[in-house]
């Protein structure tokens, strides 16, 4: 999921695929790392969100399918964080909370309720898992930035020092 415009950005760029489950509360402690790297790279790092729901937590196959739709509608980061800053109420309230923060944020809480009733985004989510679990994501947040996976879902320590450095070396090889 990418809230990117269409147009590319100029210059050199690096992607950070990042693995999350949002009924993740780790997941939330990473978003501080996510507005770091945003701010120290602006486009230049593309986020891209793949979604990995864990068994454990009954509304995160639900909550991914509200990510896209939420991304569909053109607001995907922002419900994303939305959403993982209030993991106690998804837990809680269940898919009745996904459209509650949809129409929180303006978007069509009538389009969320038909996506998740006729599933048209669980296609995506399960290709994202699908991949996540043949690279060996085991857990929730996991990064992969030029074909090396860092585990977030044991300690979050270093991991944003690894992946500046890596953003770092890639940018300058593009130049």
């Amino acid at each position: 999921m990418s809230d990117s415009p269409v147009s590319a950005p100029v210059g050199p760029t690096a992607v950070l695929d990042v693995w999350c489950e949002l009924q993740c509360a780790d997941c939330r402690s990473a978003l501080a790392d996510l507005h770091a790297l945003r701010e120290r790279y602006g486009d230049r790092l593309e986020l891209r969100l793949r979604h990995f729901p864990l068994e454990k937590h009954k509304h995160a196959f639900a909550a991914a399918q509200a990510a896209e739709e939420a991304a569909e509608q053109g607001k995907g980061w922002a419900y994303v964080e939305a959403v993982l800053g209030r993991v106690e109420e998804l837990d809680r309230e269940g898919e009745p909370f996904l459209v509650e923060v949809a129409r929180e944020l303006g978007l069509s809480a009538e389009e969320f309720d038909t996506a998740l009733i006729d599933g048209r985004h669980i296609l995506i989510v399960d290709a994202d898992q699908a991949e996540g679990k043949a690279i060996g994501v085991t857990g929730t947040p996991t990064y992969v930035i030029d074909g090396e996976r860092l585990d977030g879902g044991k300690s979050q320590e270093g991991l944003r020092e690894r992946i500046e450095q890596i953003a770092d070396r890639l940018l300058a090889e593009q130049g």
